[in-house]
């Protein structure tokens, strides 16, 4: 009987981890767990002013990453006064000075600098705050020439899937940590309660505050002070195949502000979920010695927000970090309670708005720091695993490139897993002990060690003249220096293609447009766009929206068909008006005042 066999061959995408750093030591460890690219703020200009960077880290930041062929962002992510952006530019050469592969940038001044020539070739990536959410928005800065444009996080698979069929850009998918209750570009909540604004990297995260709703009669819809636009964090891992058959080329990890074992865990766990449906386009292995479990870090409850459709996306009670879930409190007694989970001293559990750390252990028996509010059925979260900490903090994570060592004809080559060589010629007198030189040599190739290399294989042709182990350990070092040269030399910068006028989705923009500077008025001028009105920062228009959300407190509430109106007021009794756009599926907030 004739066997046919079908041997079915699968080309997966190759797609990329993106992981954020807020700094030098955050970024290794990021590439460390199998990020592909960092992003990370310089000193100046980025949306979280608190993670600032100096070139010289930077510096070291990219020289670190390229020997993996990891890609390092630098975000530019704030509008700019007309001083700010002559400064901006001499930043950027600075940057492409220093091997940087890309910029984020949201202030369209920037753009009319490149197209004016005046900025060195170096990938523009229009970042998400300037308000990616329509298929039109995206076709514009694809037009234009961007290399990637980073998509807003309140868009939907299919909806993802549409814009990718209709540019040829890359883009960019946020798939994890906070989520930004506005689309982002468009939140003014910030800027108009104190003046620290989110499109100048000052945000204060005025929805992480207390609200309460009421209606025009002056009752109270819901209980009093409660926390109404605050999110639960993103988490997209179960959807990640479908984004890789969206066409999502860019994995993003939020969390610029996060600790180096929140980005060990998250990317670690990311890297081998995404590796079920897509190439990873670095170099390296990943040698862990921790399973990641993002149930352990620092979280809000997660939600898929809305790639499948609307969904219970929020968390009213409380905008800490909830952790994983370990059960209900079964039995309480002086001082302890009793709960069908392990723990361990200094965990630090949650309950609501509450918390507390464990003392110790007895038994059964928790002993916590303080037992206000834990009785019989109250549900418990960990929000700090002791343990996993410790695991983390003290984790020799390392990340390594295969290699494979071949001797023949008295040369010793070695190759990558990207096709990089070197070689070396082997010279010596003829062994006493053939056999023994050989496995001599073999042993001592495998000693890479703490080096950037792990030895997949070693075939050896022909007779090994004989050295001392010395030498065998010293043309290793060498022969691997060489290579680790030829790599760099070969390390492939992407060039920005030459930026073009396109013309805009709109004719005219407000202050939503987040003008700030001559350069990009004229930039939307060129672009078929009038600019009526400057950036909310320089001047405070009227009747102003000050946040644009598909978080929708009426769906929340139940009472999507209620024709009355809704007023938010905050902690200080200041009051907000809503206003509901549901043919779109969005609530807008305006300040109140204004329209009174």
């Amino acid at each position: 009987m004739l066997r046919i066999i079908y041997i079915i061959i699968i080309n997966m995408k190759k797609t990329e981890l993106l992981a954020p750093a807020k700094d030098k030591q955050t970024a290794i460890a990021a590439i460390n767990s199998g990020a592909d690219a960092v992003y990370i703020g310089a000193a100046v200009f980025g949306a979280r002013q608190a993670a600032g960077n100096s070139l010289e880290d930077i510096k070291e930041v990219v020289e670190f990453a390229h020997k993996f062929y990891v890609k390092v962002h630098v975000t530019i992510n704030t509008i700019l006064s007309d001083k700010e952006i002559l400064q901006a530019k001499e930043l950027i050469k600075k940057l492409y000075e220093i091997g940087v592969d890309a910029i984020i940038v949201q202030d369209m001044g920037i753009l009319e600098l490149a197209i004016r020539g005046e900025l060195p070739p170096i990938p523009i990536h229009a970042s998400t705050q300037c308000d990616n959410r329509t298929a039109e928005k995206v076709k514009f800065f694809d037009d234009v020439g961007l290399s990637r444009v980073i998509l807003a996080r309140e868009l939907s698979i299919e909806e993802i899937k549409n814009i990718h069929n209709s540019i040829n850009c890359e883009i960019e998918s946020f798939v994890h940590g906070a989520l930004c209750v506005s689309y982002s570009g468009q939140c003014y909540l910030s800027a108009s309660i104190g003046g620290r604004s989110a499109n100048r990297g000052e945000c204060a995260q005025p929805c992480r505050k207390k609200y309460t709703i009421i209606d025009e009669n002056g009752k109270i819809i819901l209980s009093k002070d409660k926390y109404l636009l605050s999110l639960k964090d993103f988490n997209a891992s179960e959807q990640l195949e479908k984004l890789v058959d969206a066409g999502v080329k860019s994995f993003k990890i939020e969390g610029r502000l996060k600790d180096e074992n929140y980005v060990k865990n998250v990317v670690a766990f990311y890297r081998q979920q995404l590796d079920k449906f897509s190439e990873k386009t670095s170099s390296g292995k990943v040698f862990l010695d921790f399973t990641p479990d993002v149930k352990k870090s620092f979280n809000r409850g997660f939600t898929e927000y809305f790639l499948k459709g609307r969904e219970n996306c929020f968390n009213f009670e409380s905008p800490k970090s909830r952790g994983e879930y370990l059960g209900k409190v079964t039995k309480t007694g002086h001082g302890w309670f009793e709960i069908d989970a392990e723990l361990s001293p200094q965990d630090g559990l949650c309950f609501g708005e509450k918390g507390c750390l464990v003392n110790k252990i007895e038994g059964k028996r928790v002993y916590p720091n303080n037992m206000d509010g834990l009785t019989p059925g109250t549900p418990i979260y960990r929000n700090f695993d002791a343990k996993f900490d410790k695991l983390l903090k003290n984790s020799k994570l390392k990340r390594q490139i295969g290699i494979d060592f071949n001797y023949k004809n008295g040369i010793l080559t070695v190759t990558d897993e990207d096709g990089n060589c070197s070689s070396s010629p082997i010279n010596g007198e003829t062994p006493k002990n053939p056999d023994k030189m050989t496995k001599t040599f073999i042993e001592q190739l495998k000693k890479t060690g703490e080096s950037d290399f792990y030895v997949k294989d070693i075939k050896i042709s022909g007779e090994i003249p004989f050295l001392p182990v010395s030498s065998v350990n010293s043309i290793r070092r060498e022969i691997l220096d060489n290579l680790l040269k030829e790599r760099l030399k070969n390390y492939r910068h992407e060039i920005q293609k030459t930026l073009k006028y396109a013309r805009y989705p709109q004719s005219e923009i407000d202050y939503r447009g987040n003008v700030n500077n001559s350069f990009a008025e004229t930039f939307y001028k060129n672009c078929g766009c009038t600019v009526t009105a400057p950036a909310f920062e320089k001047i405070r228009p009227q009747n102003a929206t000050l946040m644009q959300t598909k978080h929708c407190l009426k769906y929340a509430l139940g009472i999507c068909k209620s024709p009355g109106k809704l007023y938010l007021i905050d902690e200080k009794g200041k009051k907000y008006a809503l206003e509901f756009d549901c043919k779109n599926c969005m609530m807008l907030i305006k300040d109140f005042n204004s329209n009174t």
